[in-house]
């Protein structure tokens, strides 16, 4: 599966792709230490990277998690990563959490990235509900899930943790599949 828009594909996760991340993940760490510390620990060398693709491709064969490749196809310069994660076959929800790179930021990549990821959940995978777990100053990601239609449900208390600091509310927004398909 390949999805394509504006000059830049999605791809899923595959062993090639560990120098690409660990370049990525170092290139814009000072973006990824607050939301992202685990993905931003599991990449700081190219060892570790291969360890984390690996794994990210088994889940990813295995249906439990998600990653995807945001890239320009020309250049094969990775310009975002986009999980879909915290899946629940029974209740047929899952969670999108995303970064872009520094460089690429601003450009509108990541809403059109959610958009057709979220048809391919729902369409392809089967999906029901998606989720959006953004804090309420994230802005960027705030403004990925409203143009994604996705809606406001509400706060979630204390719900995430960053590294040496208090917990933080974080605001919850879903997708549902249309009830006509």
């Amino acid at each position: 599966m390949i999805l394509k828009f504006d000059g830049f594909e999605i791809n899923p996760i595959h062993s090639g792709d560990a120098w690409k991340i660990c370049d990525f993940v170092t290139a814009n760490e000072d973006r990824l230490k607050r939301y992202f510390p685990k993905t931003l620990a599991q990449n700081l060398n190219p060892t570790l990277s291969k360890l984390f693709v690996e794994t990210k491709v088994k889940q990813f064969q295995n249906k439990e998690e998600f990653l995807f490749t945001l890239k320009h196809p020309e250049t094969r310069v990775l310009a975002g990563l986009i999980f879909l994660k915290e899946l629940n076959w029974k209740t047929k929800q899952g969670e999108f959490a995303y970064c872009i790179g520094y460089t690429f930021e601003g450009q509108g990549l990541t809403s059109k990235a959610i958009k057709q990821l979220s048809q391919y959940a729902i369409h392809d995978l089967g999906l029901e509900t998606l989720q959006i777990i953004a804090h309420k100053d994230n802005l960027p990601s705030v403004n990925v899930a409203l143009k994604n239609s996705f809606k406001w449900i509400k706060t979630l208390v204390k719900e995430f943790i960053p590294v040496g600091d208090e917990p933080m509310d974080m605001e919850l927004y879903e997708l549902h599949r249309p009830s006509r398909f």
